[in-house]
This record gives structure tokens, sequence and C-alpha cells, in this order.
């Protein structure tokens, strides 16, 4: 009877112990996780609500247009699907880098390849046309940048495409809004208030 009491209390204590290192494996792996946006953060559609997906480690698959391979796919990226009912759709993007320099280099280097995006898709498309615009910066974080790119394939729909980049200290997230359209139809004033709000969060 000791010998069985014993017994059940190993195994106890080893119970215990396997989820006191579950619990702190998982509460350090939420910490990780960059503060992303809700639905409700996002421009209002016009006739669907937004809805949000989980925060999920790791990139979207397909990456983001127009950012594919600036950000790294390491423990520290986290991402975020939005979308409607209708063609709007949206993903935010984070990552933890190792410094602030790191963060700064990182959003300049998004920044980047947002502004050159419509050119570099016209070299992959010939025959299509594109467009594009810098909004300028938004005052949250330690930068936040706002760019709008339209595409046009031949003899197909236009699509239109919102960008945010937002740096926070050793945090970056970059966030993309994208629909059927132009430029002079996105919601431009309400998507500075969404990276407004994705700094906030950050």
């Amino acid at each position: 009877m000791r010998t069985r009491t014993l017994t059940r209390a190993a195994t106890a204590a080893a119970t215990l112990a396997l989820l006191a290192t579950a619990t702190a494996t998982a509460t350090a792996t939420a910490a990780q996780a960059p503060g992303f946006l809700e639905a409700d953060d996002l421009p209002p559609h016009a006739s669907s609500p937004w809805q949000a997906g989980e925060v999920t480690r790791g990139l979207p698959d397909p990456e983001p247009f127009c950012v594919e391979g600036a950000v790294p796919d390491k423990g520290a990226t986290y991402h975020r699907s939005f979308g409607t009912d209708r063609d709007t759709h949206a993903v935010q993007v984070a990552v933890t880098t190792a410094s602030p320099k790191a963060a700064a280099a990182l959003a300049s280097r998004l920044e980047a390849s947002a502004a050159n995006c419509a050119a570099d898709w016209l070299r992959e498309n010939p025959g299509a046309s594109a467009s594009w615009d810098d909004y300028g910066t938004v005052e949250a974080g330690e930068s936040a940048h706002v760019f709008g790119v339209h595409t046009a394939p031949p003899e197909s729909e236009h699509g239109v495409n919102l960008f945010a980049v937002v740096s926070k200290g050793k945090k970056v997230t970059v966030v993309r809004w994208a629909e059927m359209g132009t430029l002079e139809n996105a919601p431009v004033d309400a998507f500075r208030m969404t990276t407004t709000k994705a700094a906030a969060r950050l």
C-alpha cells in the first residue's frame, strides 16, 4: 500500500510538472506575438461586416501582394487574415525583430517594396496597366507610412490595394487591404485610421 501511494504521488507530481511546462510554453508563445488589429479596426464595408481569422505564427500563404519575400519567416513572425462576404479582404503580418534598428531597417524595406510594386508588377505583366500613390506618413509609432497600388491585367478587372507599414520599438507590421476597383475608390482616410490603430495595438 505504501509503495502504491508513493507511485501515485510521483505520477501526480510529474503530471503537474508537465502541465506547468505546457502552460509556460503557451504563455511564452503568446507573449512573443505582437498585438493585432480587430475586425472593427478595418475601413467599414458598405454591405458586409468584417470577419477576423486567428493570429497565426508564420507568414500567410500566399504572402501579401507587393511585399513577397520582404518579411522574414521566423519564429517571431505572425499573421492574421480578414475577410468580408464580398471581394474585399485584408491581411496583417507582424514581426518582432532583434532591435529597434533592425525594425527600422525592415520597415524601410517594406516601404520600398510597396513603393516599387506597380513598376515591378508591370515588368512581369506586359500589356497590363498599374499605378501607385504615396499617401504619406501617419503620426503613430516610430514610423507609419501608407501607400496605394492599382493593377489592371489585360481584359480583366481592376484591383486596388492599400498598404500600411508601421514600426514601433522592435516590432514592425504591414497591413494590406484589397478589393476590386481603382485608387479613386480606395478608403484612404479610413485606412489611415486603421494604420493608427495598428500602431496602438502593436
